[in-house]
């Protein structure tokens, strides 16, 4: 039954993982949506030897180990496959590396199980195999190297092979505590004194590894060193100890260590510096939210984004690609692998090899949890690697040589298990692990369900960016369907092209450096296609190419013909001019100058944000300018004064005109600022102010867009976001436009400062024109009355005799 078992998680693992390597051989084809595409094939090699080399080793562990515990073999060659498939998806040069060091570490397994390997002889030669491991480690301070050229120098090696000595010196030293302490233990002496040769070998392996600038191996060995001692002796003063070292090493190393200092910064506030010393987190957490609950899909993500994500980053790869569903996986295979060696341990049959193998539980445990826990932010970056997964030939022959010595233990499983006195931190060892890796699924849970949207939503997250070359954006029109911003190209090469620049503040931009902006931003849901779509289309369109269907087209009320009129009458002054439907809330015109061109951003984008003229502004939502000057015919007749005289009078007069709230659109709006008798408004809320005089005293709700064109139904209207009120009565709105006519036609009035360097002009259709009665605003950051009725007039003139 065992062996049935055992045979059915193989075939299961050897399953996932051949359904794994085709979809990743499909990926191109999936991503560009073509056939016409070079697919993967390379990463087949990787798994071809993974099926070989696991055969054999598992027929040896058969004929050899009768009482081997059948869980072990099984979650380690699932995990083991799914990092290879993963490094060859990254780097297929790193692929071919590790799959040839995954062919050296099961070999020399096969060889010492054939060879009956007694682990006697680690406990017979501790002092030897350490202080091996101890000078081979020392050497690397002489001869050390890196085989990427950079970096820490903490390999040994030549011609393309490379050992890192303090990923086996883990092992040794587990291997020589153990062997210590089943030597002394139990011991009636105390304990100080009976630890003292340990705390001397191991503090000189921190000294060789602190020298070395390995901080996360050193503090894997004070963890290890605790976690050991803790186990064997009972006493909770070696945690508290080791806790408080740990401590007093992350404080010293803060202040006089640059590289510990970098770290700890970027684990507190990496929102300080994204793209330099925190840049690696702030990807990493991209690359989590990006993988959303089901992943990008296998090929599908963009892990190369994270620097090494082959190695110290390759969890956040794996997120991204196989999202919160993945990264649950992969920690229920870490805690059946943690849990079956503890299991081990508890059930060995001496003191040693109960030691030995709760040792290596914890080095699983912490290197894991470490690494993941720096992936997630939940604990600063320690540069260790992911046992079984990420890349690195030195990690990858420790993590299988302490499998091979956890085979090797439940081996001798059929014997009695020895005595075990107080299992009591055995327990504690496992609820602490338990707790870690339920810390790391609340972690990756809070970066991709709470905080998701906001990451992506960054301007720095490029993901998007690279999403949009790959599915066409949905274009703006105006409200006779003329373009204002389209998508052109093919799959792989979309590009935004901005038919109106001179709408820019207004319509605004997507890019991949500046992020988006204007009615680009607002509206990105529909015109990236996760809005307005069947729910149906966006979860097929998600799972099969991990990216949101076609964007849909957006009509906008905007009329292009008299928008070139009011940009032509605008020239190069500074200011802004709104024309409203009165009736319906319809902006028809939004002009704010000076302008910019989307198209020319990659030349112009450095200087855009430090022109003082500020183009990149939208003036008619996001400018505030001194109303009291527009507003005296308002006051002569809500107030009978031209201007309020108290608080209360300025609020009764700004609260019946709505001026102390932002109107409810589909565009960003800025809030009306300053006190009331100094009150700063946008030309928008000026404009709708004024649409009140034009439609008997109703305040129509503004609307920018009118509909989006849908796969099912074609155009659906998009409901304004705000109801129309009543401003004033219709024998009030008679009494003001009484006053202000000038024709038959239409009424006007300007309202100007010299000390405010503004000029409101204000016109708009007398009641009863028998057209759609509109209103026009038009804000000068100067003061020119003269010019700004002359604009306002040829602009109604324009609007009425089109």
């Amino acid at each position: 039954m065992t062996n049935r078992l055992e045979n059915r998680l193989h075939y299961l693992a050897a399953l996932f993982l051949f359904l794994y390597a085709c979809i990743l051989t499909l990926s191109p084809a999936v991503r560009e949506r073509t056939w016409q595409v070079d697919l993967r094939w390379g990463h087949w090699l990787g798994l071809a030897a993974w099926a070989l080399a696991f055969f054999l080793l598992r027929r040896t562990i058969l004929s050899k180990l009768h009482f081997h515990d059948p869980y072990l073999l099984p979650v380690v060659a699932l995990l083991t496959g799914l990092g290879l498939l993963t490094i060859w998806r990254l780097s297929p040069a790193f692929g071919l590396r590790q799959t040839l060091w995954l062919v050296i570490a099961i070999t020399i397994l096969i060889a010492a199980i054939r060879f009956e390997l007694d682990l006697e002889i680690l406990r017979r030669y501790k002092y030897i195999l350490l202080f091996l491991g101890l000078f081979l480690t020392a050497l690397t301070i002489i001869f050390g190297t890196n085989p990427e050229g950079y970096g820490p120098r903490l390999w040994l090696g030549c011609c393309g092979i490379y050992l890192q000595p303090s990923e086996p010196l883990k092992l040794l030293m587990i291997s020589y505590l153990a062997a210590y302490l089943a030597d002394r233990l139990p011991a009636r002496n105390r304990l100080i004194p009976l630890l003292l040769p340990t705390i001397i070998v191991t503090g000189l392996a921190l000294l060789l590894l602190l020298f070395q600038r390995d901080l996360g191996t050193a503090s894997i060995f004070i963890m290890l060193y605790a976690a050991i001692v803790y186990v064997g002796t009972g006493h909770r003063r070696v945690l508290l100890f080791s806790a408080t070292l740990l401590g007093i090493a992350f404080l010293l190393g803060y202040f006089l260590v640059d590289l510990i200092r970098v770290r700890i910064d970027s684990w507190v506030n990496p929102w300080l510096d994204p793209s330099g010393q925190s840049y690696q987190i702030i990807q990493s957490l991209l690359a989590i939210a990006n993988g959303g609950v089901f992943g990008r899909g296998p090929g599908l993500g963009n892990p190369t984004l994270v620097p090494i994500s082959h190695s110290d980053f390759i969890f956040t790869a794996i997120s991204e690609e196989l999202g919160l569903i993945g990264i649950i996986g992969l920690l229920i295979l870490l805690a059946i692998l943690i849990s079956r060696a503890a299991q081990i341990a508890m059930r060995a049959p001496g003191r040693f090899q109960r030691l030995l193998g709760i040792g290596i539980a914890c080095y699983l445990a912490i290197q894991s949890l470490l690494i993941i826990g720096g992936n997630l932010r939940v604990l600063p970056l320690t540069g260790v690697t992911l046992p079984f997964v990420s890349y690195g030939g030195s990690s990858l022959l420790t993590a299988f040589i302490a499998t091979l010595i956890l085979f090797l233990i439940s081996h001798r499983g059929e014997e009695e298990p020895a005595p075990l006195p107080d299992p009591a931190p055995y327990y504690a060892f496992s609820w602490l692990v338990s707790l870690g890796l339920a810390a790391m699924s609340l972690g990756a849970g809070w970066w991709i369900l709470y905080r998701g949207s906001d990451l992506l939503a960054r301007t720095d997250n490029t993901r998007r960016s690279i999403s949009d070359r790959y599915v066409k954006r949905g274009s703006l029109v105006d409200r006779n369907n003329a373009p204002i911003d389209i998508t052109v190209g093919q799959t792989g090469g979309f590009r935004r092209e901005y038919v109106y620049p001179d709408l820019g503040p207004i319509a605004g931009y997507t890019h991949p450096v500046y992020g988006q902006s204007g009615l680009e931003a607002s509206l990105d849901p529909y015109l990236r296609g996760i809005q307005g779509n069947p729910v149906s289309l966006i979860w097929w369109d998600r799972i099969l190419y991990g990216t949101p269907p076609p964007g849909l087209d957006v009509r906008l009320s905007i009329d292009l013909s008299l928008q070139s009129r009011a940009d032509e009458l605008l020239g190069d002054q500074t200011g802004a001019i709104v024309v409203l439907n009165a009736e319906t809330g319809e902006l028809l015109v939004m002009a704010s100058h000076p302008a910019f061109d989307p198209n020319r951003l990659d030349e112009q984008g450095p200087t855009l944000a430090g022109d003082d003229r500020a183009p990149l502004l939208n003036r008619t939502t996001l400018g505030r300018y001194s109303a009291k000057d527009a507003l005296e015919p308002f006051s002569s007749v809500l107030l009978e004064k031209p201007y309020p005289s108290t608080p209360q009078e300025y609020d009764q007069l700004y609260d019946s005109l709505g001026l102390l709230t932002p109107p409810a659109i589909r565009i960003p709006v800025a809030s009306p600022e300053g006190p009331l008798q100094e009150l700063h408004i946008t030309p928008l809320q000026m404009a709708l102010a004024c649409a009140a005089l034009s439609s008997d005293g109703l305040q129509p709700a503004p609307r920018i867009v009118l509909a989006a064109n849908t796969p099912q139904e074609g155009w659906v209207i998009l409901p304004a976001l705000a109801t129309e009120q009543r401003i004033f009565s219709a024998g009030s709105s008679a009494e003001i436009i009484q006053s202000l006519a000038r024709n038959n036609l239409y009424w006007e009035y300007t309202g100007a400062s010299m000390v405010e360097e503004v000029t409101w002009q204000l016109a708009g259709t007398l009641p009863g024109w028998k057209g759609s009665p509109i209103v026009i605003t038009v804000l000068l950051e100067e003061y020119d009355p003269r010019l700004a009725s002359s604009i306002a007039e040829a602009l109604l003139e324009y609007a009425l005799n089109p």
